[in-house]
């Protein structure tokens, strides 16, 4: 078995990505192909492994290459876990140039804990927040008006 790690976003099979998060990545399950497009083509970078022409590993980040990155969507396919592929993975993610000059990288995981600590992470307790919405998050008119007038000042929204 020789396992291969790619570095180029344009090698990304979607169809066998979607297929791999969907056994793999609990929170990954219903992604559609449309929407992986989209993720890869905003990430870098973007690095998959291979066994031949099997899809078995995936990692991406984004970043601003100078104060933080985020590291996202790291998947092994069960069946090739245990063997430090997703070690590499992380490993070859935080080598490329668009991460690993940057003062932090970002990651969320539920259960993996562990495996991040033995590559360096350390929990953070302080600055995790989230925003769950695929809305913007003013109404488009709020927007709208805040872009045309100048100085204006966003009122605290009233609950009746």
């Amino acid at each position: 078995m020789t396992i291969t790690f790619i570095s180029d976003r344009a090698k990304v099979d979607l169809p066998q990505l979607q297929h791999l998060l969907a056994i793999g990545a609990f929170w990954a399950t219903d992604r559609t192909l449309t929407d992986l497009a989209t993720a890869i083509e905003h990430s870098e970078p973007v690095v998959t492994a291979w066994d031949e022409e099997r899809l078995i590993g995936f990692a991406r980040a984004t970043s601003d290459h100078v104060y933080r990155a985020v590291l996202w969507d790291v998947v092994i396919h069960p069946e090739y876990r245990g063997q430090g592929l997703g070690r590499t993975l992380v490993a070859t993610v935080l080598a490329h140039p668009s991460v690993n000059q940057v003062e932090r990288v970002y990651l969320m995981t539920s259960s993996q804990q562990g495996f991040y600590e033995r590559l360096g992470f350390t929990e953070n307790l302080t600055t995790t927040m989230v925003l769950c919405n695929r809305q913007p998050a003013l109404a488009l008119p709020e927007l709208e008006r805040l872009i045309e007038t100048p100085h204006a000042a966003v009122a605290p929204a009233t609950h009746g």
